[in-house]
This record gives C-alpha cells, sequence and structure tokens, in this order.
C-alpha cells in the first residue's frame, strides 16, 4: 500500500525513481563548473599566456640564432635546441598553477558556498560525486594541457624551420616531451583538489598548492645529497623538465639524475595519490 509525502508524491513513486547514473552526474559537475565563468575564463586565459610566452622565447631567439657560433677549443659544438626554449619551464609553471588552483576550488568552493549539502542529500553516494568530479576536471585539464603542449611545439618548431634548426615530432625525445608537458597540467590539478578536499579553505588550499608546486622543490636541489635530489627528482615539476629533455642536447643533468622510468612513475604516483585522498576525504568526513 502506497503513502503520500507530504509534497504530495507516493512513495512508491519515489521509490520507482531511477538512481542517478554516472553520466548524469557528469552533467550535473560540468552545469557546476560552467556556472563559474571566472573558472573557464582562467583556464583559457593561461592556455593563452602560456603559448604566448614559448613563442615568444624562441621568437626572441631569432638574431642569436642568426649569429655564427665558431666552437670553443674542448667545447661541444653549438646546437640551439628548440624544446629547451619553445617548452619551456615558465609557461609550464603558469599552466600548473591554474590548473592545481581550478581543481582546488572545485572542491572547497562547493564546502564554501555550502552547495555540497545539496550534492549530498541528491546523490548521497558521496564516492560516485567525487568521482565524476575527478574525472571531468582530469579530462578538462588534460585537453587543455595538450593543446598548449601540441599548439606550442608544432608554432615554434614551424617558425624555426627557416633557420633549419627545428624538430618533427619523431625526432627522439620530441614526443615524450610533448605528452609530458600535456600531462602535468592535470596532474596538477588533481593535486589541487587533494588540498580543496582536506583543507576546504581557499587560501589555505591555494597557498598548499604553491608550496608543494614551487617552494618544496627549492629544499631538495643541489647535487650534494643523493636523498635530497632523488626526492626532488620525483616532484612532479622536475619530473615533467626530465621528460622534456632534448636527449641530443648538451645539458648537464648533474650528480644523481632523474631516469624516465622514474619521471613517469612520479607523474601516476602523484595523479594516484592525489585521487586516492580526496576520494577518501570527502567520503570520510563530515560536510
Amino acid at each position: 500500500m502506497s503513502t503520500l509525502t507530504p509534497s504530495g508524491t507516493k512513495s512508491s513513486e519515489r521509490a520507482a525513481e531511477p538512481a542517478a547514473g554516472f553520466t548524469d552526474l557528469l552533467a550535473a559537475e560540468w552545469i557546476k563548473m560552467r556556472s563559474l565563468r571566472s573558472t573557464y575564463w582562467v583556464l583559457v586565459l593561461s592556455a593563452v599566456v602560456a603559448i604566448a610566452i614559448n613563442v615568444n622565447a624562441v621568437h626572441s631567439d631569432f638574431p642569436y640564432i642568426d649569429q655564427s657560433h665558431p666552437a670553443l677549443p674542448g667545447e661541444p659544438p653549438y646546437k640551439y635546441d628548440p624544446l629547451f626554449h619553445g617548452l619551456s619551464s615558465i609557461s609550464a609553471d603558469v599552466m600548473a598553477l591554474a590548473a592545481a588552483a581550478f581543481g582546488a576550488i572545485t572542491v572547497f568552493g562547493e564546502y564554501a558556498t555550502g552547495m555540497i549539502r545539496t550534492t549530498f542529500a541528491a546523490v548521497p553516494d558521496r564516492r560516485a560525486v567525487i568521482t565524476a568530479k575527478v574525472a571531468l576536471v582530469a579530462v578538462i585539464t588534460l585537453a587543455l594541457g595538450a593543446i598548449v603542449s601540441a599548439t606550442s611545439f608544432f608554432t615554434i618548431n614551424a617558425m624555426l624551420a627557416s633557420r633549419h634548426v627545428g624538430l618533427s615530432i619523431h625526432d627522439p625525445g620530441c614526443l615524450r616531451a610533448v605528452v609530458a608537458y600535456a600531462l602535468v597540467v592535470p596532474v596538477c590539478a588533481l593535486i589541487g583538489m587533494a588540498f580543496g578536499a582536506v583543507l576546504r579553505h581557499a587560501t589555505a588550499s591555494i597557498v598548499s598548492v604553491v608550496g608543494i608546486l614551487f617552494i618544496v622543490p627549492l629544499l631538495f636541489g643541489g647535487d650534494r645529497y643523493r636523498v635530497l635530489k632523488e626526492i626532488g627528482n620525483h616532484l612532479p615539476l622536475a619530473a615533467q623538465a626530465r621528460l622534456g629533455l632534448n636527449p641530443d642536447s648538451y645539458t648537464s643533468l648533474g650528480a644523481h639524475p632523474g631516469t624516465i622510468a622514474g619521471s613517469w612513475t612520479a607523474l601516476a604516483a602523484w595523479a594516484l595519490v592525489s585521487v586516492i585522498v580526496a576520494v577518501t576525504v570527502v567520503r570520510r568526513r563530515d560536510v
């Protein structure tokens, strides 16, 4: 026998309503993110700025490239490196910071406004909610990273073609560098989500993200202590820089350099641990 709820809806009818599927959760999260215009404007502007930095870096090098560079005794001949100059660490830092901030705000923003209570009231399965959020953030930032990486690489090498120093995507190390340059963006976004879930505060989350991405690496530089150098090699931006290194360049890695396999593993581990932290914290803590 069915009964009426306070809203006038029969309980049997409400029980027959289908539960929200994962695609429904993705659509809901997309609506939330799209409604915050400032977030995607920040992502778009950061992508434009990152590409502009890379293009300007190579364009500014033209006078130097056009000069003659006689080899010095005991030194290798001069060779311009498009990967180092065209996929610069500065633009990678810009994208990493923007993505990390975006990831953090998708979590702490809902707690700050109280919308998270409405979300969990509609969908009690917290793990499904945060998983949908993680998936959408990862896809958006991966697409953005791929656009920045591919656009920068092909644009700067088209510019360098007239100087006969450009590279092809099929040259050694190029595809790896482009992929790593794109992947570090969603990795940093997931790190931001983890901090947003743990701290649930705008200032604390952003400061923590800046600290782990840009301040902590300063503590693990130098070649004197191997343990410190090994830790530094496995931080996100350091791993990306190692993967983006041109194998034909004369850049010195110093003592205890990071490995290719270790750098890929580091990026994967940072992403995986960040997802686990975000999902676990959101599931177990009260709203």
